[in-house]
């Protein structure tokens, strides 16, 4: 029996630096806010435990395979019934040995943690909005210097990497249009909903994973330790485009967080001005190319094909070679402008109009009725979708 112990004692101290000291690359990615630090160390402390258990199980059942073999001598015993001692006492003992390590040793430390990930409110310096949609993330800063910046954020990868085979980019399908940008050492309380279907904010150094459910508020919250850009994706199967829903965020200083603040209001005023130009055909057909292919394209495909019936063509397109308003300018009900801005219920086509700007709502309108062979040779404006807003 002894030697059996000194086997184990020896195996234990062959798993214990390797638990502590595992190298990230084989394990969870190294964590960059207290509840993703919390999380690993729980797990390192369970896979201990469950090492432990298991070495001891196998070893005393080896020994007794070997030690009470019948080829040496040994004969099976008789030792059922009510009253016999030693089986009470086999049964109690690991019964008690379990129950203290599920209570006590494993319990504790998962308890903390989850009053750790549900506590988003206290000494919370900042609160963040996130709305999941089919398939992009929109975010609001809700108070303080960034109050009132909102914007999309959409897949970035080019269409030659995802259609037509060129070689792939070091975060394939992990690039976006829009980082979120978040500064550091700051605690930030996250809202968390969705527009249409269920998805899932997962960033893996952040130790966050959230359903983001329609018509729900959910929450979580984030502290990030160091500056640097971390990358996830939605996390649910929530539909064709999943795979093309990533999120990126840039953690950056308190300094440099307030320059981008001042920059990105900058951005979103210059965006509303747009709406007051007069834009010629060819900036609308521009514009409006590149927020398809940023947008739309993943539904309803580069050359405007779509996936039938679930995502319609747009070439030769009833609702799109038809007319937007009537002779006295009001928006004529379920055709195109007003299928882009309020969407289709019952369907996955979408509103956009909280999502896209005054202008990429008209280029895009202008670009789908002049492409994939469709001539209408009408242009949208921005000021026109601002009037029906």
């Amino acid at each position: 029996m002894n030697r059996l112990l000194r086997s184990l004692v020896a195996m234990l101290a062959v798993f214990t630096p390797l638990a502590a000291f595992a190298d990230y690359t084989w394990n969870f990615p190294e964590p960059a806010t207290p509840l993703a630090l919390d999380t690993l160390n729980v797990h390192n402390k369970f896979m201990l435990i469950t090492i432990v258990i298991f070495v001891v199980v196998l070893g005393i059942m080896l020994y007794s395979m070997v030690r009470h073999r019948k080829s040496v001598g040994h004969q099976a015993s008789d030792f059922t019934g009510p009253k016999n001692r030693k089986q009470l006492l086999w049964t109690l003992l690991p019964f008690a040995i379990l129950l203290y390590i599920d209570f006590i040793l494993m319990g504790i430390p998962a308890a903390h943690s989850i009053f750790m990930m549900e506590d988003t409110k206290t000494n919370a310096q900042m609160v963040l909005k996130i709305t999941g949609s089919q398939w992009k993330w929109q975010y609001e800063f809700m108070d303080g210097d960034a109050q009132g910046i909102k914007f999309v954020s959409n897949l970035k990868t080019p269409d030659d990497q995802l259609y037509k085979g060129a070689p792939k980019g070091e975060h394939y399908l992990l690039e976006v249009d829009n980082e979120l940008v978040l500064p550091t050492n700051k605690k930030i309380r996250v809202l968390l909903t969705a527009t249409d279907v269920i998805h899932n904010w997962w960033v893996p150094q952040f130790g966050v994973a959230r359903d983001a459910i329609p018509g729900f508020l959910r929450e979580t919250w984030l502290e990030i330790d160091k500056p640097g850009i971390y990358r996830g994706q939605c996390k649910e199967l929530c539909g064709r485009g999943h795979g093309y829903m990533p999120v990126v965020v840039r953690a950056v200083p308190e300094e440099e967080f307030k320059t981008w603040v001042v920059a990105k209001k900058d951005e979103q005023q210059a965006t509303a001005a747009s709406a007051d130009k007069v834009w010629t055909k060819d900036e609308l057909m521009a514009k409006g190319g590149e927020t398809y292919n940023k947008v739309c394209a993943v539904c309803h495909q580069p050359n405007g094909q779509g996936l039938p019936p679930a995502f319609p063509a747009l070439a030769g397109s009833k609702v799109v070679n038809a007319a937007v308003v009537d002779g006295e300018g009001h928006l004529i009900k379920d055709h195109h402008l007003d299928r882009v801005m309020n969407g289709k219920a019952g369907t996955a086509m979408q509103a956009f109009k909280n999502t896209l700007s005054d202008a990429e709502i008209a280029s895009v309108v202008t670009y789908e009725r002049n492409s994939f062979g469709n001539a209408m040779g009408d242009i949208i404006q921005p000021s026109q979708v601002k009037a029906l807003r």
